[in-house]
């Protein structure tokens, strides 16, 4: 046989690994998959919504952490969140705020008895005055610590009569619910449920009376109001509240309409009228809206500060929301009080928000689907 001998070991070139030869993937290219483009997205939408609520959050935990200080905290600058107050020590009877100073024998604690010339300043140790340090101020470490004043809020609850305040704004907030709730599940229904030309333009014409302002309407219902001698009393808040809310038509119309027209026919070939209807078939299937208005309505009303004003002129009669007003206006200077009050006057919407968050986002969400 001629020839070169073949041999019967692999040759080293590429042919021993043939994976080995494609061209690796760059980090774009993997991150460039319908997968990655979606993980990407989630990771962006997180930090988004994850910034808009540490905005959101700021002002709230700020907040409480002021309704928590003293005059002392609240004038130090820049103003810590928490309510930390400088450490002071006592020398010979009298009290120095303390540092963290470093001195040739180390880290000490040293009390700043008195400031010289030149940024320097003349340090102490507590514990032994007689040695004394004549260090730069601005290269020491100030100590502070946490110092909460849980006496603010009955300082604050106590200074006036927040408890008249608050039987006031649940009575107007949950009889105006009722009324509220009932008046517009029932003009929903007949927008939902009945057919007419004219029941449209009625609905366009309903829907126009939201961008009314309100001040348009103030001296008419206000000189109707004095006629009947209701001023001074609840009953401007209370009774305009059963005769039914744009907004809240619209939101219960939109969720009556996802409701299937059949479960109506069904319930007529029962037996069943109109209002049997209503009450048996839509209402029921509706609670995740109704749940939504009444949340709406409950923070609408506590938090109304104009109308209260305007027609409320006792003290006994008032509202939070005029009675937080009136104590912001005498305690100007005493800012932890009014942010303890605000602290409590802010819970009962924050905690029923949050108790019901699942069914009043299922309701809102739920009413703009169809329609």
């Amino acid at each position: 046989m001629s020839g070169q001998p073949r041999s019967i070991f692999p040759s080293q070139g590429n042919d021993l690994h043939p994976e080995e030869s494609k061209p690796r993937k760059t980090l774009l290219e993997l991150l460039s998959g319908v997968k990655a483009e979606r993980i990407m997205y989630q990771i962006m939408t997180v930090i988004v919504l994850g910034m808009g609520a540490f905005v959101i959050l700021l002002p709230i935990a700020f907040m409480f952490g002021s309704s928590l200080k003293d005059k002392a905290q609240l004038k130090m600058f820049p103003p810590p969140l928490l309510p930390y107050a400088y450490t002071t020590a006592e020398v010979n009877g009298e009290t120095y705020l303390l540092y963290d100073a470093t001195t040739e024998q180390g880290k000490m604690q040293l009390a700043l008895i008195k400031k010289a010339p030149g940024g320097m300043g003349l340090f102490v140790d507590p514990k032994d005055p007689t040695v004394q340090y004549k260090l730069v101020i601005k290269e020491q470490t100030q100590l502070k610590h946490l110092d909460f004043h849980w006496e603010n809020y009955p300082d604050a609850l106590q200074s006036q009569p927040f408890g008249t305040y608050f039987i006031n704004t649940l009575i107007i907030t949950f009889v105006s619910m009722f009324g509220m709730i009932v008046s517009s599940s029932m003009v929903a229904y007949g927008f939902s449920r009945f057919r007419s030309k004219a029941l449209n333009i009625l609905f366009i014409v309903l829907l126009s009376t939201i961008m009314l302002p309100s001040q348009v309407r103030l001296i008419p219902m206000y000189i109707f109001f004095q006629k009947l001698g209701w001023i001074n009393t609840m009953l401007p808040l209370i009774v305009p509240a059963f005769f039914a809310s744009a907004y809240d038509v619209f939101l219960l119309r939109q969720f009556f309409l996802t409701i299937p027209l059949e479960m109506d026919d069904a319930a007529k070939v029962d037996g069943a009228n109109r209002i049997q209807s209503f009450l048996f078939v839509t209402l029921p299937q509706s609670i995740p809206a109704l749940f939504a208005v009444c949340i709406l309505h409950f923070i609408w009303a506590w938090n109304d500060f104009y109308e209260p004003l305007i027609y409320l002129h006792s003290q006994t009669k008032w509202t939070i929301a005029v009675g937080l007003q009136t104590f912001n206006a005498m305690y100007t200077e005493n800012t932890n009080l009014i942010m303890a009050a605000s602290v409590v006057l802010v819970l009962p919407p924050i905690l029923l928000f949050l108790i019901s968050q699942r069914i009043f986002v299922q309701g809102v969400v739920i009413s703009g689907v169809k329609g």
